[in-house]
């Protein structure tokens, strides 16, 4: 907008005159400036209550509040350069780096002296992916004092990100100089060296902190492995023997000789650092059960095993409630083909660390069984289901434990956990949940649903024998379907022919479907194939009888279920008047 120009008003010199001669009255001056004052001092009061209402609000994390109230302080204090950083730091907690680069600058600017005004610069440009831009201020911070040089590692990441090894290097040394020998800098300094492939000056640095930390044999073995891994094997082993010489109760420097002579094929020297390793308990357990590990897989041999004896009463001796250990004495007698003693050792690593959900599994499988203690188990199905409730595999097996147990309902509560979690990512786990909750269902009386889940079962693979070998058998018993559960039936039957569960269900599919004659015949199969035959074999064997006219030998039969508690509730009378009854 034009403004239009005012016109000067003419003053006589006189007046002039006398006004600088008198001079202005001193109390019209002290008014004119103690307003100033006051409305200055009036403007800081309110930006700095805007200023503390704002930091609450960042304390709460409320950061639309605090931004408005720094805002706000702002209107009143614009030159202060913390407001600005406020700004600026609401601004990058709400990942908003680039609005928030002109406030932290601002502030900077003002306050150039002011270290956590240039972090906050500095860490914008890096949310930025301007990592030079950030390096720039951080050396600014530790080149210009003595009292920010705790930057320098962060100053030498950045550059090491961006490629930029030489000034890294230069960086560190600064850092060391200050500091002197530490292991984050002189580490840095040997990994950067290294990837220049400048061995000798890695290999100085690694020696710094040995001669720094005397005794550390952390700094020995990184020494050692750099001298390994560029074929200085000769070199490594010598360190190590050294070092052995002044500290021969180092473990781990024994385990490293171990390896080494090993590598060169003095074996007799190997064993013996060996043996010394294992035979201190300061050794880490899970160093000796991986070294355990390791042996176990080399080919086998009466001295591997014999030296495996002597590991593991070590181990056990010393370490008796090791997770680690427990575990690996498993493993050894699970390859001894041991699966029972395995399966105890498995046990008590879980019971030493239940977090362990691969060991979890192994004594969970290898539960399951003809004399399965599904009681004793559920208590590990439990344990996986409390330790790892994201898995969908320990939902499942406590599903079937419960199932098993004919605790239905809490079994169809866990399956479809299971269901939930896996959302198909592992169509087999799918598949025999699907069968399993299709069981549960039907003992719950819930019928259609468990049909629509044995469908579901078979959608995913139409030959899992036991989901139509229970569907068929169901079906049989509902009277319903007769031909679906038929096929479903004989298609078992056909794989397995001398499986006396399958020939049972499909004799008995054939009995309600009325063909006696076919259903005595699978039925004596199943009868001439089982040991033991269940009740309801031996009881569904004498209503077959029946219904093809031998009468004494159903009968005969139906006696041989009496006070048995899978018998039916028509036994007695079937008994006493020699008659079928459904």
């Amino acid at each position: 907008m034009l403004h239009s120009k005012k016109q000067v008003k003419f003053i006589p010199y006189l007046f002039l005159f006398s006004l600088i001669f008198l001079g202005i009255p001193e109390g019209f001056s002290q008014e004119k400036l103690s307003k100033k004052e006051a409305k200055r001092q009036e403007n800081k009061t309110k930006g700095s209550r805007y200023f503390i209402e704002g930091e609450k609000s960042l304390v709460l994390g409320d950061l639309e509040k605090a931004y408005f109230y720094f805002q706000k302080a702002r209107e009143f204090s614009p030159e202060e350069p913390a407001i600005s950083y406020k700004i600026a730091e609401v601004l990058v907690r709400n990942n908003q780096p680039e609005k928030a680069l002109p406030f932290a600058e601002e502030a900077t600017l003002a306050d150039p002296d002011n270290k956590y005004y240039a972090l906050m610069e500095a860490e914008i440009f890096t949310n930025l992916k301007q990592p030079l831009k950030a390096a720039e201020i951080l050396d600014r911070l530790t080149s210009d004092t003595e009292k920010n040089q705790q930057y320098n590692l962060d100053l030498a990441s950045i550059y090491l990100q961006a490629g930029e090894f030489d000034k890294a290097l230069v960086v560190l040394d600064r850092a060391e100089d200050y500091y002197g020998v530490r292991e984050p800098f002189t580490l840095q300094k040997q990994r950067i060296y290294l990837r220049k492939n400048n061995l000798p000056s890695a290999l100085n640095e690694g020696q710094k902190l040995i001669e720094a930390f005397p005794g550390n044999p952390n700094y020995v073995l990184n020494q050692v492995e750099i001298l390994y891994n560029n074929g200085k094997l000769d070199d490594a082993l010598n360190l190590v023997e050294g070092e052995i010489a002044k500290y021969p109760n180092q473990p781990e420097l024994r385990m490293a000789a171990y390896t080494l002579l090993k590598e060169k094929g003095q074996n007799e020297l190997a064993l013996e650092n060996l043996i010394s390793a294992f035979d201190n308990p300061d050794l880490d357990p899970e160093v000796k059960s991986k070294t355990f590990i390791s042996i176990l897989n080399e080919l086998q041999t009466t001295q591997r095993d014999q030296l495996l004896d002597q590991l593991e009463t070590k181990m056990l001796k010393l370490h008796s409630n090791d997770a680690k250990v427990l575990e690996a004495v498993g493993e050894r007698r699970k390859k001894q083909g041991n699966m029972e003693s395995a399966i105890e050792f498995y046990k008590r690593s879980i019971q030493a660390d239940p977090k362990n959900p691969a060991i979890l599994e192994q004594v969970i499988l290898n539960s399951f069984g003809e004399n399965a203690n599904f009681q004793e188990l559920e208590t590990y199905t439990i344990l996986g289901v409390d330790e790892f409730p994201e898995a969908p595999e320990f939902w499942f097996y406590d599903g079937v434990v419960k199932s098993a147990q004919k605790k239905d309902s809490s079994a169809v509560n866990s399956l479809k956990k299971s269901l939930e979690l896996n959302s198909g990512k592992n169509p087999q786990l799918d598949q025999v949940a699907f069968g399993s909750l299709g069981n549960s269902l039907y003992n719950l009386g819930e019928k259609d649903s468990a049909y629509y889940y044995f469908d579901k079962a078979l959608s995913l693979n139409p030959n899992d024998e036991q989901v139509l070998n229970n569907y068929a058998y169901f079906l049989s018993l509902e009277k319903k379907n007769l031909d679906k559960a038929k096929a479903m039936a004989e298609k078992v039957v056909k794989k397995f022919p001398t499986n006396s569960t399958y020939l049972d269900t499909y004799a008995w599919v054939l009995f309600q479907i009325g063909n006696y004659q076919e259903a005595q015949k699978y039925m004596h199969t199943a009868i001439e194939n089982d040991p033991d035959p269940s009740g309801v074999v031996m009881e569904h064997y004498g209503d077959i009888l029946y219904h093809v006219g031998k009468v004494s030998e159903a009968i005969s039969w139906w006696k041989k279920v009496e006070g048995n508690p899978e018998a039916s509730e028509n036994l007695n009378k079937k008994i006493k008047e020699g008659k079928y009854y459904e």
